[in-house]
């Protein structure tokens, strides 16, 4: 039961950490659409750049949890 309760708690963390860069990567493209054309293009590359990044944390968390729904099911 106490291994349960932990994977419990690391999808909690999990949840929080998704919704955050969700909103981050909301936000960075909300910016991108608003600002593409007046922008600098240095900021318009850094901004792609941290799209890009966020993306794909966004996907590595969704992965881990997915890892621990499976522990939580196979016990």
């Amino acid at each position: 039961m106490f291994k349960a309760d932990r994977i419990k708690e690391a999808l909690v963390w999990l949840k929080v950490v998704f919704a955050a860069l969700v909103a981050i990567d909301v936000a960075l493209i909300a910016w991108l659409a608003q600002n593409f054309q007046s922008a600098e293009n240095v900021l318009v590359i850094l901004a792609l750049v941290a799209v890009i990044f966020t993306t794909g944390a966004i996907v590595g968390v969704n992965h881990a949890a997915y890892r621990r729904i499976s522990e939580l099911e196979n016990l």
